[in-house]
């Protein structure tokens, strides 16, 4: 499967403006742009910075809506996947134990080995997260891959759709034409209108505004029964934000965000730097891109954006204080600056 090689004009230059900056002896050394975008089930842009229109690459943060044609589909409970599990298919986890055991679990449930994942091999992120290192002897698998969930998710919909499962990652593929409908039905975007691009893990993903990424959040947080997929967006939430620790995993910010939130937020993050939180009280979505990639600032920004939002107030002693103003060491351990939120959301 090739790339999209066909931008739309306004995607080519996004008017991102800064959002965050990294200091250093008190001076600004570093400055990272990007855009928010603040979204109601409607589709009405709240508040925003940046360009709330620019076409992103959702990454990672559009997998509730991969698996959503699998948990909407009638024939799925003969799988007998749990909560614990759906949330795993909506994850970019950290490869911890849990995690690998649960994939291996779902696999066997669906006919399947391990063989059968075409996401390819990393280390665990859990390495990263909790800042040490992998020991020349430890062996991975597809399954400590962060995405191993969401194919085995893939996985189970190519044998309830009687599909092939070995080719289940090209986009002609009758499992990725169902994401490609639940993706353009959801960001409220004409599917011919959607660019497609090969994602990390060899799947298809789908570019689209900002402001429909934002959108389609605000439509999973509602607590009604979708038109088209019924109870599957009020599943795939509540999956999510009751086992947090599956979605992510030990020291991430997605975990710490969905802890504060007591039930209320489903977060999901992306590479590249883009965050996408569902607030179900507020009925809004929220999007946020960093140009750059750098994942130290769009933490700093999600965190500023959910106190400018009323959200949040005293962050001190909860699991967001450590991303709101990270400071920054050398390899000493001497502390050199930190990074700081510098934008007002309009």
């Amino acid at each position: 499967m090739a790339p999209s090689t066909t931008l739309p004009a306004e995607a080519s230059l996004p008017r991102h403006v800064p959002l965050a900056s990294a200091t250093r002896g008190g001076i600004v050394e570093a400055v990272h742009y990007g855009s928010i975008a603040v979204v109601n089930r409607d589709g009405k842009l709240l508040r925003h910075c940046g360009d709330p229109h620019a076409i992103v690459f959702p990454r990672s943060s559009l997998k509730p809506f991969q698996a959503m044609p699998l948990v909407a589909h009638p024939d799925v409970h003969r799988f007998g996947f749990t909560p614990r599990e759906i949330a795993l298919i909506c994850a970019s986890h950290s490869g911890e134990p849990r995690h690998a055991e649960a994939v291996a679990a779902m696999l066997k449930k669906i006919d399947c080995e391990k063989r059968h994942l075409q996401c390819g091999v990393h280390p665990p992120l859990y390495f990263e997260a909790m800042e040490i290192k992998p020991h020349a002897e430890d062996v991975f698998t597809v399954l400590h891959h962060n995405c191993s969930g969401k194919h085995t998710g893939m996985l189970a919909l190519s044998r309830l759709l009687n599909a092939p499962i070995d080719s289940y990652v090209e986009l002609s593929h009758p499992v990725q034409q169902k994401i490609h409908d639940a993706v353009a039905y959801f960001a409220a975007i004409p599917k011919e209108q959607i660019v497609v691009g090969i994602d990390g893990c060899s799947v298809p993903n789908f570019a689209i505004p900002l402001t429909a990424l934002a959108r389609a959040y605000a439509r999973l947080s509602s607590e009604q029964a979708d038109e088209r997929y019924g109870d599957a967006p009020r599943t795939i939430f509540a999956a999510m934000s009751a086992h947090p620790e599956m979605v992510s995993g030990l020291k991430r910010i997605d975990l710490a965000l969905m802890h504060v939130g007591h039930g209320d937020w489903v977060a999901k993050s992306g590479a590249e730097a883009i965050h996408a939180l569902a607030i179900r009280s507020q009925g809004v979505g929220i999007a946020i891109k960093i140009a750059d990639g750098a994942a130290r600032a769009v933490h700093v920004v999600i965190v500023e954006v959910l106190r400018q939002l009323g959200l949040i107030n005293d962050i001190s002693n909860s699991p967001l204080q450590t991303y709101a103003r990270p400071k920054l060491t050398n390899w000493r351990g001497i502390e050199t600056g930190e990074v700081l939120p510098v934008f007002q959301l309009k």
